[in-house]
């Protein structure tokens, strides 16, 4: 996590007010009711001194933006970082959040793969994903609240990057992706749009072998892990190839298994 302003960096150091200003910067512009920062800090033993601990770490959090923003702690207590009655809210420009800029770009390029513009969608999705540095809070301690905020985005992540690979795919990238599906399967044994999407690279890469070896790990590793066989629309892949349907070969045909991905798609 990072806070910064012409005055520096104005995230603190130590762990609870810096998971305070996490759950603020994840909901900037909201009011986060104080018992949600309670929880948030203590979960469900919180002290009874737990209010009193957030109001202090509040101070600590409007001295340290009031350096960054070089402005008095007043301001910040008024306009920055104020109380409302149940709670408190960081007010920020959504284009100075990176959540939010993730989530613009990724809009753009979701819009613009449903729209068949393949070129427009993959340099959209590519600035979205481009925009995150690593695991999400990865130098801040999770507790229930932040735990369902970095599940969400890591779940849009993991969309935009599938529709990603859409795009490249329906512009003739199957070659490229081939070595970056490889990993992503290894990773998410039992997603099904990823190994479609890997399926089709390889038999457009003139490996239909593989790309039926790939189907056999996913149907082994369901079987294994859930007790359940892929889909009919995964089935129905498989047995296009088994026939060598022609329409494998378009750039548009992916899209037959693999755009209801797009229901699926932030950084502070």
């Amino acid at each position: 996590m990072a806070v910064r302003s012409t005055g520096g960096e104005a995230a603190p150091t130590a762990p609870k007010p810096r998971q305070l200003l996490a759950l603020l910067a994840a909901r900037a512009g909201q009011v986060v009711p104080v018992d949600h920062l309670v929880d948030e800090l203590w979960e469900s033993a919180p002290p009874a001194s737990a209010v009193t601990t957030v109001q202090t770490y509040i101070v600590l959090l409007r001295r340290s933006l009031a350096r960054a923003l070089q402005v008095s702690a007043a301001e910040v207590a008024r306009d920055v970082l104020p109380f409302t009655g149940w709670g408190y809210r960081l007010a920020a420009d959504p284009g100075a959040v990176d959540a939010s800029v993730f989530g613009r770009f990724a809009e753009l390029g979701r819009r613009a793969l449903l729209n068949g513009e393949n070129d427009k969608a993959s340099l959209m999705l590519r600035r979205a994903l481009r925009i995150w540095r690593g695991p999400v809070l990865a130098d801040v301690r999770v507790g229930p609240q932040l735990l369902a905020h970095r599940i969400s985005l890591e779940e849009n992540r993991l969309s935009v990057v599938e529709q990603r690979v859409e795009s490249d795919l329906r512009l003739g990238k199957h070659h490229e992706l081939i070595g970056e599906l490889s990993g992503l399967v290894v990773q998410y044994p039992l997603h099904e749009n990823l190994y479609s999407l890997f399926i089709i690279s390889l038999y457009r890469a003139g490996r239909p072998a593989q790309a039926l070896e790939a189907f056999r790990m996913l149907r082994k590793n369901l079987r294994e892990e859930l007790g359940i066989d892929p889909s009919s629309r995964v089935r129905g892949l498989q047995q296009a190839i088994l026939r060598s349907d022609p329409s494998l070969e378009s750039k548009s045909s992916s899209g037959l298994f693999l755009l209801e991905l797009g229901s699926s798609g932030h950084v502070a």
